[in-house]
């Protein structure tokens, strides 16, 4: 049997739209989830008052077994359709999704925005949704979850439906493209089964819609990047920096600059997963050698490429950013953390260049303030030299978060960088 694609994907939405029981029930229903322990979930919930709870227990019970430093089988995380193989990045429910999202090891493919029939469009749906789009998921599908809270009725369907694709037209998205699904999670209404219980919706479930996402092109004819995760010394190995291939390709042999150092050697050995190989494409998780560069050169957050095409150090970046929660406003002077790639900096807000209208992407003229929900583009100075690239040339490299007193206040992709004078 040939080995099926692989695509990330990400369920994003309101808190109580059903995502961890959406979730819950596709990992059931693919089989990852034995029929035994969803009996032992569902008198579980029974029991603390809350029936209905068994799918979302699913992810809840993986992530105190995790806690519980008990070794969950991470199978759980990810499913197959007849024509893929899922990895679902960020199971929902946790806190921190956003900066997951934006500096997790991989970008998500696509994505599967959950919306409530019964309550709708919320802050929190707008929210994902735009930071979807901001973050360059261009692949999303929309799944109007609880249909058995609204007795399946099509009234209920069509005007959650219209408020989804208005949402969604104002953010940018062809809707023409994307696929809004009536479903239950909790009864599996269209999720991998068509449900008699929806009559009106003529269209695909879950996972033919699933099926129709395409695998994007590997940037293998970029210049190359490898941010680098962490940096070991190994006897006998010498210098080994650890990281994930972003775009191009690195062959042993090659000569490599590490930013923002400048310090240059050369690759003797390439290793992923223990074995040795003779190249590295994007995607792939490496370990590699380097002859002629000190452990002290190198950091995580470095970034190495090629001598003649080497990472951009920032002087300073332009960016667009949008405020996701922050207790008064941004303004000139401000400075938080970023999280951008495997690094952290703090950066500078130099200037508000202006504010954009969420729904149209319009500008809406020069800010003095950026407040939570608002779009605009910025210009940062980071306090040290860091590597920051284009988020259209490389988006691993060119979208971030901002963090600040334990939160992400704002997400954000580069959209131009103001290299330092080498």
């Amino acid at each position: 049997m040939a080995k099926k694609e692989h695509l990330n994907i990400v369920f994003i939405g309101h808190v109580d739209a059903g995502k961890s029981t959406t979730v819950g029930r596709v990992l059931y229903e693919t089989g990852k989830v034995p029929d035994n322990v969803i009996r032992k979930l569902k008198e579980e919930a029974e029991k603390l008052g809350k029936p209905t709870f068994e799918f979302a227990y699913v992810m809840d019970t993986m992530k105190e077994e995790r806690e519980r430093g008990l070794t969950i089988d991470v199978s759980h995380q990810e499913f197959e359709t007849p024509k893929y193989h899922f990895t679902i990045i960020d199971a929902p429910g946790h806190r921190d999704f956003v900066k997951n999202m934006i500096t997790g090891a991989s970008q998500a493919d696509a994505a599967v925005l959950v919306v409530s029939a019964k309550d709708g469009v919320q802050a929190q749906t707008k929210e994902h949704a735009f930071l979807a789009k901001v973050l360059g998921i261009d692949q999303l599908i929309v799944l109007l979850s609880k249909m058995d809270a609204v007795d399946y009725k099509e009234s209920d369907y069509m005007k959650v439906k219209n408020d989804v694709s208005n949402l969604l037209k104002g953010i940018g998205y062809k809707v023409e493209g994307v696929q809004i699904i009536p479903a239950s999670a909790y009864y599996g209404d269209n999720l991998v089964k068509r449900s008699e219980k929806t009559p009106y919706y003529k269209g695909p479930t879950l996972f033919e819609t699933l099926d129709t996402l395409k695998v994007p092109p590997k940037p293998i004819d970029k210049p190359l990047r490898v941010p680098i995760q962490d940096v070991f010394t190994i006897t006998g190995h010498g210098t080994v920096p650890v990281g994930r291939v972003e775009t191009g390709k690195l062959k042993a042999g090659d000569n490599v600059v590490f930013m923002p150092s400048g310090a240059k050697g050369e690759v003797k050995r390439i290793e992923m997963h223990h074995q040795e190989v003779t190249e590295a494409v994007p995607g792939d998780n490496i370990g590699f050698n380097v002859k002629g560069v000190e452990r002290k050169d190198i950091n995580r957050g470095d970034v190495i490429g090629h001598p003649d095409n080497p990472p951009k150090v920032a002087e300073e970046f332009t960016a667009q950013i949008v405020v996701l929660n922050h207790p008064t406003a941004i303004t000139v002077g401000y400075t938080p953390v970023f999280h951008i790639h495997t690094a952290q900096f703090a950066g500078k807000v130099v200037e508000l260049v202006e504010k954009k209208d969420p729904k149209t992407g319009q500008s809406a003229g020069k800010p003095d303030f950026l407040k939570t929900g608002d779009v605009g583009v910025v210009k940062i100075k980071p306090v040290k030299p860091i590597v920051v690239e284009k988020f259209q040339d490389f988006p691993p490299l060119g979208r971030f978060a901002i963090r600040d007193m334990g939160q992400t206040v704002a997400a954000g992709v580069v959209l131009d960088v103001k290299p330092k004078a080498v």
